[in-house]
């Protein structure tokens, strides 16, 4: 299947540069005891296992990646920079941490600076050439495949761009049978004439392109049996529902659902725990008393009230909850669930640096301590703003999968401050639906140091 041919040029193209990390490192131990050591001589067993972990770290790097995501015959040099870094981060950050927890001293460190940026080049390279390179020696000749698409010719169309990138690995497109020509590739005929069409052109493999749906269509599955023809179905099951799939198999049943959500992995959710747990102690333990005095100070001298601003949100699964803000308006509920904007009039002069720098959002790091939010997800509303949103938006509720959090992917794409139209929440709603169903580490860790850098440069929806 064309998923195990991607899947198996990643693997050896690891190997290719595994061997090429090693082969560096070796390189660079030779060049160091022959030029720069006194003694000329080296202690093998430890620089064997330097190698090693490099190794390692190499390979830890691949199995952290997703695999549906990393095609490496994309020659985009800003994705190869991105994907060279962290190969250098987890392999030359393994041996590190060896190095520390061993309290080892014996490698040099001139050595280990040098090899690093010469591991990067390496790398960087490898990445450019060397898997078209692969490719073309392993998909030719026997390995290539000759294949027929048997279909509408429109759904060809949306192929085009994907049976050229296919192309590479060694699926050659020979033409497509449907009951008419309207496709951009060769027509040989129509479904009927299928078993004469793939005798005579020497066909191996067969795509159709919908599920089939009638007995001519499964006829076809037959002859493909019969033939040993190689057959794979695209399935239109996201236009039948109008809405995006999700394969998936469970205790050896399959099943489709509408959407990814990594974070009912518990083990994510764990991790996702922890740095909230530990980034929202920090904060409530070391910045929140000065900030709160300094508050406090600034609402006797320009708004006296309460110091907080208490309101009553949808989390979890639409559960309510308080949330809790510095106040930074002045005190008045006639207009409590009127969205705040530019040059509103209700907030007071300091309450509106608060809201610039997204410090009135301090105190909710005790609702993160407290389960009832996380750092990030995305943003709760008002009972009655939720009610109003989900009206034009059926995906509106989806949010609600995870838990909301004080900053998010829409926050930090400047999708933030008051909503005046439906495209503004469909670009929230949006933006929290791309989280929820491709949430990694990476994209977690990001968008917190994102919501740092818009504390320091806000945007110009903040207010």
């Amino acid at each position: 299947m064309l998923t195990q041919r991607s899947e198996g040029l990643r693997r050896l193209f690891l190997l290719c540069q595994i061997a090429i990390v090693a082969a560096f490192f070796w390189l660079g131990v030779w060049v160091m005891i022959t030029f720069y050591s006194e003694r000329g001589d080296l202690t093998w067993p430890r620089y064997t296992i330097y190698c090693v972990l490099l190794v390692l770290g190499m390979t830890f790097e691949f199995l952290g990646r997703d695999n549906s995501r990393d095609y490496i015959l994309q020659h985009e040099l800003l994705r190869q920079h991105r994907l060279t870094l962290r190969q250098i981060i987890f392999s030359v950050g393994t041996l590190v941490l060896y190095l520390i927890a061993t309290k080892d001293g014996f490698i040099s460190r001139v050595f280990l600076f040098n090899l690093i940026p010469w591991l990067y080049v390496a790398l960087l390279f490898s990445h450019h050439y060397l898997p078209p390179f692969l490719s073309r020696r392993i998909f030719t000749g026997i390995r290539e495949e000759k294949t027929l698409l048997v279909g509408p010719g429109i759904r060809a169309r949306k192929l085009k761009a994907w049976l050229d990138e296919k192309a590479r690995i060694g699926l050659r497109t020979v033409g497509i049978l449907s009951e008419t020509d309207e496709s951009d590739l060769p027509w040989l005929g129509t479904p009927r004439e299928f078993a004469q069409i793939v005798r005579e052109r020497g066909i191996t493999q067969v795509i159709l392109l919908e599920v089939p749906r009638d007995d001519s269509a499964r006829a076809i599955v037959s002859i493909c049996d019969q033939l040993a023809l190689r057959l794979v179905i695209l399935s239109d099951l996201a236009e039948t529902l109008r809405h995006p799939v999700v394969h998936f198999e469970d205790d050896g049943l399959g099943f489709i659902g509408l959407r990814q959500e990594p974070l009912e992995n518990p083990f994510n959710r764990f991790m996702k725990r922890a740095i909230d747990f530990i980034l929202a102690t920090l904060i409530i333990v070391l910045f929140f008393p000065p900030l709160a005095l300094i508050v406090w100070i600034a609402q006797l001298l320009q708004s006296r009230g309460p110091l907080f601003h208490c309101q009553v949100r949808a989390g979890l699964q639409n559960r309510q909850f308080t949330i809790y803000k510095f106040r930074t308006m002045r005190v008045d509920q006639s207009a409590i669930t009127q969205q705040a904007h530019a040059e509103d009039r209700r907030v007071f002069p300091f309450g509106r640096l608060l809201r610039k720098l997204s410090l009135d959002e301090v105190p909710q790091f005790w609702n993160v301590l407290r389960g009832d939010m996380s750092i990030v997800g995305p943003r709760p509303h008002l009972l009655e703003h939720n009610a109003a949103f989900a009206k034009f938006l059926d995906t509106y509720h989806v949010r609600t999968f995870v838990k909301p959090g004080i900053t998010g992917l829409a926050q930090v794409r400047g999708f933030r401050g008051e909503a005046r139209d439906h495209s503004d929440i469909e670009n929230r709603v949006a933006c929290d639906l791309e989280y929820l169903e491709n949430w990694n580490l990476s994209l977690e860790i990001g968008i917190i140091m994102r919501t740092i850098a818009q504390m320091f440069l806000p945007p110009a929806t903040a207010y």
